[in-house]
């Protein structure tokens, strides 16, 4: 690769990085993005939920060709303990009336068909290289130093979007190394079941999607949460959890073992039965929240998405935000070449400007003390799923008790677990993270 010069370089080509190669290049810059993989999508084998908010505003007609799985129309939420659950759902038609808010996506499909409307765009992208390190003046960055015979590339401003675990970042001292208290380890698999099939177990018809976020007694006491969702002819399940917990678990139970316990939970084993696995993966989530996020620009760079920790801890709108932050660095750029400003740190803080008056940052620091709280507070893992399951268990129960004995007897089974004080304590923390 012959030295040349770009007005910008993204590193990577999942959400964030093929929104901001996308903008750049729709406003003419010479845009220069490099994918480790073989393809955009490549290393992203598993399923994904796919907000249609933020792509809507890069490309209005998404909806045309993208390779969608299905639209979501319901949202449940099921607290699980060893052998059943007590759940809530959503479920509109209002989410049945184009244009619609949620899908389903296989992420390999659509990251390789978004890079396709990035090259369109007029972005030169390149595969199959690792970007080694990134190329300093001093302070300043000024290109990156890529895997191949005469790899240097330089450009104005490069724009990080390579993961969660951004080496990059890190070899270049614009933040530390990841905390094991800030990341969440995942697994998910993807089940095989036709569609009639899953059209008949979730009450849904051609093209209609169902979600499940799923938490209890499934995550051994760790912070950490399980989903299941509807694709075309598929599932996707998985579970999640604190990257520290897993190190301190004194049971050690590994990721893929709790995801094998999960499967056979009586309440989740007749919704994937007979379903036949055709992709495994496991990667990192960002989940340290508002407090965890780094310097995200400086001079000559960017960060943007999951190597920026932007992940809303609520609504788990990984990909949104994602895209979001993409659009907003590229933007930042766009406007600073058009009046003719240099890439430095002063200039480019109109990113973080813009960050913060957007919905990313509101969100993150809505939720602030959301992490903290749920860190020191494994009771709503473990013990509450098991109360709550437990009392709708005897209220349910006709046995010949009154029901005013019956909401006695829960209360004094909340009391018993964590006493008037602890109870009290536990409503201030949900209020706190909530508020």
């Amino acid at each position: 690769m012959a030295a040349e010069k770009f007005d910008a370089i993204v590193v990577g080509a999942g959400p964030a990085g093929n929104a901001a190669a996308y903008t750049l290049a729709k406003a003419g810059l010479k845009v220069l993005q490099i994918e480790r993989g073989e393809y955009p999508g490549s290393k992203n084998v598993q399923g994904a939920i796919l907000y249609s908010d933020a792509l809507e505003k890069l490309i209005p007609d998404f909806r045309d060709d993208a390779p969608l799985e299905r639209h979501v129309i319901e949202q449940r939420v099921w607290v699980l303990d060893d052998n059943s659950f007590v759940g809530t759902h959503y479920r509109s038609d209002d989410f049945n009336k184009p244009p619609y808010n949620r899908y389903t996506i296989i992420r390999a499909q659509f990251d390789k068909w978004f890079s396709s409307k990035v090259r369109e765009a007029g972005a030169l992208l390149i595969c199959e290289t690792t970007v080694e390190e990134l190329l300093m003046d001093g302070q300043r960055c000024i290109g990156v130093r890529c895997d191949r015979q005469g790899g240097e590339v330089y450009a104005d401003v490069v724009i990080l979007a390579d993961g969660v675990n951004s080496t990059l970042a890190r070899k270049a001292g614009f933040h530390g190394e990841l905390s094991a208290g800030n990341v969440a380890l995942a697994v998910k698999e993807i089940l095989f079941l036709p569609e009639e099939v899953l059209q008949q177990r979730f009450n849904v018809k051609e093209d209609e999607g169902v979600v499940i976020e799923l938490m209890g007694t499934v995550t051994e006491g760790m912070v950490g949460t399980g989903f299941l969702y509807t694709n075309k002819d598929s599932l996707t399940i998985g579970i999640g959890c604190m990257l520290g917990d897993f190190k301190a678990n004194p049971n050690r139970t590994t990721p893929y073992a709790m995801l094998e316990r999960l499967k056979r939970h009586p309440s989740i084993a007749p919704l994937i039965e007979g379903g036949e696995m055709k992709e495994y993966a496991a990667h990192l989530i960002p989940e340290g929240g508002f407090n965890a996020v780094p310097q995200v620009y400086g001079n000559g760079w960017m960060i943007v998405g999951d190597s920026g920790g932007f992940v809303n801890a609520v609504h788990r709108e990984g990909s949104n935000l994602a895209m979001t932050t993409g659009q907003l660095a590229a933007e930042t750029v766009i406007a600073a070449k058009a009046a003719g400003k240099e890439m430095s740190a002063k200039t480019l803080k109109a990113y973080k400007d813009a960050l913060d008056a957007s919905y990313v940052m509101k969100d993150l620091h809505k939720y602030r003390n959301m992490p903290q709280v749920l860190h020191d507070s494994p009771q709503f893992f473990n013990a509450y799923p098991k109360l709550v399951n437990q009392a709708a268990k005897t209220i349910f129960t006709v046995d010949g008790i009154d029901k005013k004995t019956k909401v006695g007897e829960v209360l004094g089974s909340f009391r018993a677990s964590r006493r008037w004080r602890g109870l009290v304590g536990d409503a201030f923390k949900l209020w706190r993270a909530f508020r």
